[in-house]
Order: C-alpha cells, then sequence, then structure tokens
C-alpha cells in the first residue's frame, strides 16, 4: 500500500518538526544559562544580591524553585 503525501503537506511537516527541535534546544539552553549563572554566584556571592533576585532569576528562565 502505497502513501501519496503532497509536497506543500510534506514541507509543512518539515516546518513544524524543526519548529519543535528549536524549542526543544531553546529549553535546554535556557537551563545552561540557568547553570551557568548559578555558578557564576557560587564563585561571586557578592553578585547574587539576594536569594529573591536569584529565585527571580531562575523562575524567569523556566527553573522550578520549590
Amino acid at each position: 500500500m502505497a502513501i501519496t503525501i503532497s509536497e506543500e503537506k510534506f514541507n509543512k511537516v518539515i516546518d513544524d518538526v524543526e519548529t519543535l527541535i528549536n524549542d526543544v534546544v531553546d529549553l535546554f539552553d535556557q537551563d545552561e544559562i540557568a547553570k551557568k549563572r548559578l555558578a557564576e554566584i557560587a564563585s561571586n556571592p557578592s553578585i547574587g544580591k539576594s536569594e529573591n533576585d536569584l529565585d527571580s532569576y531562575l523562575k524567569k528562565r523556566g527553573v522550578n524553585i520549590d
């Protein structure tokens, strides 16, 4: 059994997949940014003004604060 897909629909699916891949990359990059910032603060605590400032920073980057 053969399936025929139009080039237009195939290209739309490819575009959607590329968008999803970029979204996943963005999620992981945000996590890396938060980890890098935490490492910077650990090496120089004076740059982390307060725990609330740090929590706010991490929340903006999608890190779940318990």
